[in-house]
């Protein structure tokens, strides 16, 4: 199915990376079918989805939505003033684009505008990136007309008719990395000569990865490595001020990378939490990772996405509890064994859906025919 029609897409969600890009990579896969097409995305404001959709040349639209905090914060105090004013926008919204088909990709500006778009009987596809899933996601399931995830098993949250296992659907430009480390060296001002570790904490930042990095950031400059180091826009600052007294030429650090492309190239070993995006990303790249998942997630499904990847020999785990101070030790342990580096870039590779986004689109096809 691929034609001229003038379809108007309405994609909602956000708040991190992890819902953000395979957003994106739906609305790159459905126009690159439908060139013609319209597509609106929906986020909150202040959210880095704000700044993300229009660097990727798409329209968005902001509701002033936010979460409940854990804590008792005044913030929480504005929550419902808050919903009330986003539900109004988002019926707003709905009326005026008049979407043909509504995806929630999950984040807090997902729930006011499935919900507008589910009261005016519009089709409705959810995209579950997580093995466990969102509250929001499991509230809009009930009406939506199609759920897309990425792991099986997810019966016990959603009606088991309307799944359909697609994957997590990437950006495209890490499809093929062949021919890019030269680019990704210069870019990264990186050396020839060293092996590369790529350690990344996902958009906002993972202490945990970012405190052993600086507890062994030394010794593995000594000890002839390189780090590529995103450390997140939370603990920027105050990782960069650590880093210009430590007199180090190998250690790179970045708030954010832009080019992920370029730093999986580079990289001859990964270092990242477990979220599902990532994962997904890294079983394209088909190179070494340690999965380090986050514990202050819901049902701690960082560690089940990542065992989903040891218990098939494609990854290797380390604890957030052991990882300060064992990080070298783990990283040296793998670098130092060859096969064992071959065999784990290639069994991860095996677990990729790289055709995720595509998936998704049909699914979206039969809702707008």
């Amino acid at each position: 199915m691929s034609t001229q029609t003038t379809y108007r897409i309405l994609i909602s969600g956000g708040g991190t990376g992890g819902h953000i890009y395979p957003a994106i990579a739906i609305a790159n896969a459905w126009k690159e079918k439908h060139p013609a097409s319209e597509i609106l995305f929906v986020g909150a404001l202040g959210k880095m989805e704000m700044q993300k959709v229009p660097e990727a040349g798409y329209e968005i639209k902001g509701l002033p939505i936010a979460g409940l905090q854990r804590s008792l914060t005044l913030d929480n105090l504005s929550f419902p003033f808050k919903l009330v004013k986003s539900l109004r926008a988002a019926y707003q919204i709905v009326q005026e684009f008049r979407p043909d088909a509504v995806v929630g990709v999950g984040g807090y500006a997902s729930g006011p505008v499935l919900y507008a778009a589910q009261n005016k009987r519009i089709p409705t596809l959810v995209q579950e990136q997580n093995s466990y899933a969102g509250l929001t996601n499991k509230l809009l399931a009930k009406k939506a007309n199609a759920i897309c995830v990425a792991y099986p098993n997810m019966e016990k949250f959603f009606p088991s008719r309307k799944i359909k296992i697609t994957g997590n659907p990437v950006r495209k430009d890490i499809l093929d990395l062949s021919g890019k480390k030269e680019t990704g060296l210069e870019h990264f001002g990186l050396a020839a000569d060293r092996k590369t570790v790529l350690v990344l904490g996902g958009s906002l930042g993972a202490r945990t990865l970012n405190q052993a990095v600086l507890k062994d950031m030394h010794k593995l400059e000594e000890s002839g490595y390189q780090v590529l180091w995103q450390c997140g826009k939370f603990y920027f600052k105050e990782m960069l001020a650590t880093l210009e007294n430590a007199d180090l030429k190998h250690v790179h650090l970045r708030e954010f990378i832009r080019e992920m492309d370029l730093a999986y190239a580079v990289a001859d070993l990964i270092v990242s939490r477990a979220g599902a995006l990532s994962v997904s990303e890294l079983s394209l790249v088909g190179k070494p990772v340690i999965f380090i998942p986050s514990p202050n997630v819901a049902e701690d499904h960082q560690t089940k996405n990542a065992m989903a990847f040891v218990n098939h020999q494609a990854a290797v785990l380390l604890k957030d509890s052991e990882a300060i101070g064992q990080l070298k030790s783990k990283i040296d342990a793998l670098m130092q064994d060859g096969s064992l580096v071959e065999a784990l870039g290639k069994n991860i590779k095996k677990l990729a859906k790289p055709d995720a986004a595509n998936a998704i689109v049909i699914e979206l096809e039969k809702l707008v025919k």
